[in-house]
């Protein structure tokens, strides 16, 4: 995580800090019911994430004293369907000695099944944290590796830490996996003010020599931090596998997000598939930061988390969040290879185990210049809703959905598509638009998956062409919600909607 980009938030939001602390008023109205929140005080980048044996571990960087950043951490949250997490004591914490303090920044965390590092015991395979350890006094980051032999509950850091040390002030966010092909882990690693990304490889996660540097490319008005590099199957196929590289950084104007590349890599150098200066984007929202995707997934799947930025508004007594866990996919289209996103499909099997009562299915709908209101009364206005409805664009100016919406001071959150700009967007509580991004309609059709949960706006767009994810904050009874075509008609061909309240 960016450290200026902290100072700045500090800097910035210190009256409503200060205020929040002074008044402690907690917000449960905010507090999500299907993203991940710790119980209580700040959360930003997910860290090592891993499934074992069945299950998903979620390791974040946790101040564990304080609602604000500060004392980071590596906090620690398991889970078996990617919905209900389990809290565990913090698995990493900073390093504090006479001498000097020891942040625990973001990295990643993998299974060496060959106990390659020689940290297993009893012939069981290690866990191995790969992290940055921020040194704030000596402005110095470098690379650290911590084992666990209790299925990640504990870990001990290695004694001959750092293993790779550049002596520079900005240097972070490593990201491991293994390559059968080499019989080597390789590591991604970005110097974020010189937007450049190195790879090194290791035989045994503690000696790490260089490879190659990519960077310079893609967007670079803004730092590069939070890397990762995954391999996927392109439409699914194995005889075209490509290589994508996910980066943190700056998003369109805004203030933060991600971008991606997608290439070749041989195990030493990565290769962009596009010209140099060609930018593409994760999530065109401001929210979304900071995702890496899980290692050892069964099957191939590649599922990431992404962290949910908190904005100036404070929750209490908990802040930050994380997205809902992302299927990722590479497929062909007439520009070139892109990169689709899908809510993971173990949470839709989820959806599919809950009773009838939190189900709702209208087919056939058409909307006249006017908006249709649900939940009034029933068990769908409690703001924590997953909503799947397809479009049949008309004669209508605009159409979509308004939810959060209070029948008393009439506000509301606009998600709206405007036909002839191409255009979805979303309109907060307060009608600001901050949050847009085009995209035409599929095969004549606009689909919206939308996940809202009490604060939190994931938009996946025609099955995850594109995506846009932003933070709004309701007042406590603002909890209806509508469909809506604007000045002429519109079909709604299908509509679902789960009630995931609890």
């Amino acid at each position: 995580m960016n450290k200026q980009l902290i100072t700045f938030w500090l800097t910035c939001l210190l009256p409503f800090t200060l205020l929040a602390q002074q008044q402690a008023v907690p917000t449960p109205q905010w507090r999500p019911v299907y993203h991940f929140t710790p119980p209580k005080n700040w959360t930003n980048d997910p860290n090592g994430l891993i499934y074992l044996d069945g299950v998903y571990h979620l390791y974040y960087q946790h101040n564990p004293f304080e609602n604000k950043w500060g004392h980071m951490s590596w906090g620690h949250a398991t889970s078996t369907d990617l919905l209900n997490w389990k809290h565990l004591p913090v698995a990493i914490p900073e390093i504090v000695t006479k001498d000097t303090i020891t942040s625990i920044f973001s990295g990643c965390a993998v299974l060496d099944k060959n106990n390659t590092s020689g940290f297993g015991t009893n012939g069981k395979a290690p866990l191995v944290a790969i992290y940055t350890a921020d040194l704030p006094k000596q402005q110095r980051e470098t690379q650290c590796v911590a084992f666990s032999n209790d299925g990640g509950l504990t870990f001990t850091n290695y004694a001959g830490n750092p293993v790779l040390d550049l002596q520079k002030k900005d240097f972070r966010d490593p990201s491991v996996i293994w390559m059968e092909e080499q019989q080597q882990w390789v590591m991604v690693v970005a110097l974020p003010t010189e937007h450049k990304l190195q790879f090194y490889g290791s035989k045994d996660l503690k000696k790490w020599d260089l490879l190659s540097e990519f960077g310079n490319e893609g967007d670079t008005r803004k730092i590069w931090e939070c890397p990762s590099l995954t391999p996927l199957y392109v439409d699914g196929d194995p005889s075209k596998k490509k290589w994508l590289i996910m980066i943190s950084s700056g998003n369109q104007d805004a203030a933060t997000g991600m971008q991606y590349f997608t290439g070749d890599f041989d195990g030493k150098t990565f290769r962009n598939d596009n010209p140099p200066a060609h930018q593409q984007f994760v999530d065109y929202g401001r929210t979304f930061y900071a995702a890496i995707p899980y290692n050892n997934l069964p099957d191939g799947r590649q599922t990431m988390l992404g962290w949910l930025m908190p904005f100036q508004t404070e929750t209490y007594p908990w802040r930050g969040q994380m997205s809902i866990a992302r299927d990722l996919l590479l497929k062909s289209t007439p520009e070139g290879v892109r990169l689709y996103q899908q809510p993971s499909s173990v949470l839709h099997a989820s959806l599919e185990k809950l009773p009838a009562a939190k189900k709702l299915v209208k087919n056939g709908l058409e909307i006249d210049s006017k908006e249709i209101p649900f939940g009034k009364g029933g068990s769908f206005n409690s703001n924590a809703n997953w909503i799947d409805v397809t479009f049949t664009p008309g004669s209508g100016d605009e159409f979509g959905l308004k939810i959060g919406q209070n029948s008393v001071d009439k506000t509301q959150t606009v998600i709206g598509y405007n036909k002839a700009r191409n255009e979805l967007y979303i309109a907060n509580e307060k009608g600001v638009v901050a949050d847009k991004v085009t995209v035409k309609p599929s095969e004549g059709k606009i689909r919206l998956q939308v996940l809202f949960d009490k604060s939190s706006v994931e938009v996946f767009v025609n099955g995850g062409e594109r995506v846009l994810t932003t933070l709004v904050f309701p007042a406590e009874k603002a909890t209806g919600w509508s469909v809506f075509a604007a000045n002429g008609k519109v079909m709604v061909d299908t509509l679902k909607v789960w009630d995931l309240s609890r």
